[in-house]
């Protein structure tokens, strides 16, 4: 049977569902929900990995250009520890990077497909590879050790988009 090939806990869940139209009294009490991935023995063959295209560089932008798309990018993240310390850490100090710097930044939070590594490395949870050990790494680590125990519970408001930088 081609369905239950691929859905292997069907024919269990439709046992289970004609016993309780049938008889109400073998109900189970504890019925579990179940990801595929926490078996042990879990192939995971049916996992596919979609390749990323490589980073590349964007020349072809003014610094203001670079500089409003890299705010938007530390916003939206693909976890919210990452959307809160990156949109922070921009509104801080984007506005008074260099180019060169931004391009470093730019590069950090773009190249690595997973942003779990980002924060180890911000927070020194995991070394970062030596590419990304430069000026810019060193001011999100700093940033990430909060010194001036600012309370971080959410990203900024985004009326700091439209504000003038000091």
């Amino acid at each position: 049977m081609v369905v239950a090939a691929v859905f292997p806990a069907l024919p269990r869940v439709l046992a289970l569902s004609r016993r309780h139209l049938v008889s109400p009294s073998l109900r189970v009490t504890s019925f579990r929900r179940c990801y595929r991935g926490d078996s042990p023995t879990d192939s995971q063959k049916d996992m596919i990995e979609i390749p990323l295209p490589p980073w590349q560089e964007r020349t072809d932008e003014s610094i203001e250009t670079k500089r409003a798309r890299l705010l938007y990018e530390s916003r939206k993240r693909g976890m919210l520890e990452n959307c809160i310390l990156l949109s922070l850490f921009a509104k801080a100090y984007l506005h008074h990077m260099t180019e060169k710097q931004l391009n470093l930044y730019d590069r950090l939070i773009n190249e690595p497909s997973n942003d779990w590594d980002i924060y180890y490395w911000a927070t020194e949870a995991k070394p970062a590879p030596e590419i990304f050990e430069n000026e810019v790494m060193a001011l999100l680590r700093d940033f990430a050790k909060n010194k001036n125990r600012e309370q971080r519970l959410r990203a900024p408001d985004l009326e700091y988009l439209f504000e003038q930088p000091h």
